[in-house]
């Protein structure tokens, strides 16, 4: 099984056009360009983004908070092989 972990700094949106490899539960709302190569990546090797695809509140979502917490991302990812993501029941960055 290949996992790879790792901090992307991408930001994962809602876009429905990524939604097979990254999923829909990002606290974003839009990607950025790291998404986009993030998801070439992913789709070449045959990964999916499951950090982005188990429901969790938006607090346990985010791996960087700024200095003054004001702003929350969710940079930090884990792709796993697409033929073996059935078998996860739950991930959290």
């Amino acid at each position: 099984m290949k996992i790879i972990l790792g901090d992307f700094n991408t930001k994962v949106g809602r876009d429905n056009i990524f939604k097979t490899t990254i999923g829909n539960e990002s606290i974003h709302q839009d990607s950025n360009d790291n998404c986009v190569r993030k998801v070439k990546i992913a789709t070449s090797k045959n990964l999916v983004a499951t950090s982005t695809m188990f429901p969790h509140r938006d607090i346990h979502k985010c791996t960087w908070t700024s200095p003054e917490w004001k702003t929350n991302n969710h940079i930090d990812h884990i792709l796993i092989d697409r033929r073996r993501h059935s078998r996860i029941l739950d991930v959290q960055s």
